[in-house]
C-alpha cells in the first residue's frame, strides 16, 4: 500500500514529467534529478568516471543528497516541484 507521500511524489512526478523541459531552470532541473534519483535509489555509490560534462553535473547534484532519507527526497522533490509549477500548498 502506497503512503500519501508516495502519491504525492509520483504525482509531483507526472506533473513535472509533462512539463516543457525549456520552462525550468538548469539548477532546477539538477536538484529534481538529485531528488528523485535519492529517493529511488539512496546515496550515490560509484564515483564518477564519465568525461560528459552534463553527466558530472548531475552525478555531483546527487552526491550532495548523501546521507539524505528517502522520505527527505521525496518531500524536497514535492516541494521543489510544487515552486517550480508554482503550486501553493
Amino acid at each position: 500500500m502506497e503512503s500519501d507521500l508516495d502519491k504525492d511524489f509520483k504525482a509531483a512526478f507526472d506533473r513535472i514529467t509533462i512539463v516543457k523541459v525549456a520552462s525550468i531552470t538548469p539548477d532546477s532541473m539538477l536538484k529534481l534529478y538529485a531528488f528523485n534519483k535519492q529517493a529511488n535509489f539512496g546515496d550515490q555509490s560509484s564515483s564518477n568516471k564519465e568525461s560528459n560534462v552534463r553527466n558530472a553535473f548531475k552525478f555531483n547534484a546527487w552526491l550532495q543528497l548523501k546521507g539524505m532519507s528517502s522520505d527527505a527526497a521525496k518531500k524536497g522533490y514535492i516541494e521543489l516541484a510544487n515552486t517550480v509549477l508554482n503550486i501553493k500548498n
